[in-house]
């Protein structure tokens, strides 16, 4: 089986290493980080990941708009998104559905299960911890 590979674009660098660790030793995963959304779009051309985990409030480009380059980039298009976001009312999640984000998991997540949830989202047994 090939260990998938998800890449996280957070601007927190507490959050990115528990994510990536959570990811890692729960999940067995590949994990690579961004700490903007400018060096996450490049990574995510170059990488091609699995999935990504994409903060919603973030300095330079924000989430949303991050998640629409990934999707007019033809290279990135069909690379599922999952939204790190602390805003969960029912206005904002009703937004990131329209929009067709993969899911959404709520911050602060518990980090020992986050790599469930980040299989459940994706769906399918290859992601399965």
């Amino acid at each position: 089986m090939t260990v998938k590979h998800i890449l996280i674009i957070d601007d927190e660098e507490d959050i990115q290493e528990v994510a990536r660790l959570a990811l890692e030793l729960v999940g067995g995963w590949q994990v690579s980080t961004a700490s903007c959304a400018r060096e996450g779009l490049l990574l995510a051309e170059a990488l091609q990941p699995d999935a990504i985990l994409l903060d919603v409030m973030m300095p330079d480009i924000d989430g949303i708009a991050a998640f629409e380059k990934l999707q007019a980039n033809p290279v990135t298009k069909q690379i599922p998104v999952i939204l790190l976001t602390a805003k969960v009312q029912s206005v904002d999640q009703r937004r990131f559905a329209q929009l067709g984000v993969t899911g959404v998991i709520p911050k602060p997540f518990k980090s020992m299960k986050l790599a469930n949830q980040v299989a459940e989202l994706l769906g399918g047994n290859d992601f399965r911890c």
